[in-house]
């Protein structure tokens, strides 16, 4: 008889968000009348660029002649994007990344959770708590832990707790760790990182031999200049860092699906026999293996947010989800909640009311505001007792949510 995977069987019993579907499900099924806004999940809700939208359509009809139709791409994308990317997001920065260490993928997460394939099982790996919850998930997945404790701990990961305590900067671990997981603008708390912040972790991992897995998902938020966008901003950090973005976020693409991963070329890691093996040649073995690219037309409209009128169109965007932040914010806070993040990043992070646990909050919230957020607890024991909003929904719904909460929501 065929067996299974038995670490999937060491999961808590839902994913997170799921687990807050079932919920808002079974609420609106009792409560049919109810007009239920949700701030929970981060998906976008305005429309793509037009000149991403353009793009793509010019592509599907060059799809349609036999001289410009395209089949199998490269498993790395496009050239033309890939140069682009680096132009833009990176060599503008100061960042000396070069377009063949770019791989273009069908998302962040994706990725995130991909990388583990080319990593051993004996890594002693370092996550934030409150975190993200593909880190963990992923790493449970592939066998890299053990059972989870009463508080949802599992062991064999090191947990680094955020809270308002230590301003949600997680502090440098005393004992040697290989792979660090670090996300600036940070998901779940909104924070961000500033250059010296940053240069602790590369020096840490330099020191080591450790390798940081920097999400940057949320990296087009930043309006601060003088907070990095990339990793790759830190000296030193091309030889311990891997760097995810996307272009979910800043470009509405959560549901067209596009996004790249930086992989230097020189960076290492050891192998059991321990030679030195170049991380760059692993990812691309393992992409060129396992994934067929994301399709030409998704590419041509990613290619288009590095035009002109594509920047122009993403900053409105960006724009428009952090007057939605500042709305969320400004209110919040006059109605007595203790609010963090929201500032350079599309999330707020918030102290639940009345020492409510998140899961409680979540509950009341829904039934006396019938708005949607996200427990802080669903991202790590130390979200116990806070609260996410993503400021992803349109400029109506966001004001009205907050005269709900204003009005109905007892601090």
């Amino acid at each position: 008889m065929a067996t299974i995977n038995d670490n999937y069987l060491k999961l808590k019993a839902g994913y997170l968000f799921p687990e807050i579907a079932r919920r808002v499900n079974a609420f609106a099924e009792a409560n049919p009348d109810a007009q239920i806004i949700k701030l929970g999940i981060g998906d976008v809700t305005e429309p793509l660029p037009e000149a991403c939208r353009k793009a793509m359509i010019e592509a599907v009809e060059e799809m349609g002649d036999r001289a410009t139709f395209k089949g199998y791409g490269p498993e790395q994308g496009y050239l033309w994007l890939r140069e682009k990317i680096a132009a833009h997001d990176f060599q503008a920065r100061g960042c000396d990344i070069d377009t063949s260490e770019i791989f273009i993928s069908d998302g962040a997460k994706c990725d995130t959770g991909n990388i583990l394939d080319i990593f051993g099982k004996d890594n002693t790996i370092a996550v934030t708590d409150p975190v993200y919850p593909v880190y963990v998930d992923t790493n449970v997945m592939a066998g890299h832990t053990g059972f989870a404790n009463a508080k949802g701990e599992y062991e064999g990961l090191i947990y680094l707790p955020i809270t308002a305590e230590n301003d949600f900067k997680a502090e440098i671990p005393l004992q040697k760790v290989d792979l660090i997981y670090l996300c600036f603008p940070n998901n779940p708390t909104g924070v961000v990182a500033s250059k010296d912040y940053l240069k602790q972790w590369v020096d840490y991992a330099r020191e080591h031999g450790s390798i940081i897995l920097f999400d940057a998902a949320y990296e087009a938020f930043i309006t601060d200049p003088e907070i990095p966008h990339s990793i790759y901003e830190i000296e030193g950090a091309k030889d311990c860092a891997i760097e995810f973005r996307s272009f979910s976020k800043n470009a509405g693409f959560t549901g067209t699906r596009c996004a790249f991963t930086v992989v230097p070329k020189n960076l290492t890691a050891k192998a059991s026999n321990g030679s030195d093996v170049e991380l760059w040649k692993l990812w691309n073995r393992r992409q060129s293996t396992k994934f067929n690219g994301v399709s030409y037309i998704v590419q041509k409209g990613a290619e288009a947010v590095y035009s002109e009128e594509g920047k122009a169109q993403v900053k409105a965007l960006i724009d428009f989800y952090l007057e939605n932040a500042k709305i969320i914010r400004d209110k919040l806070t006059a109605a007595g909640f203790s609010v963090y993040g929201g500032v350079n990043a599309p999330y707020i992070w918030l102290k639940t009311s009345n020492d409510l646990s998140s899961w409680d909050f979540f509950d009341k919230l829904l039934q006396t505001c019938n708005v949607v957020g996200t427990p802080g607890s669903g991202f790590g024991a130390a979200g116990e007792g806070y609260f996410r909003i993503s400021v992803f929904n349109s400029r109506q719904n966001v004001e009205e949510a907050m005269q709900r909460i204003t009005e109905k929501f007892k601090v």
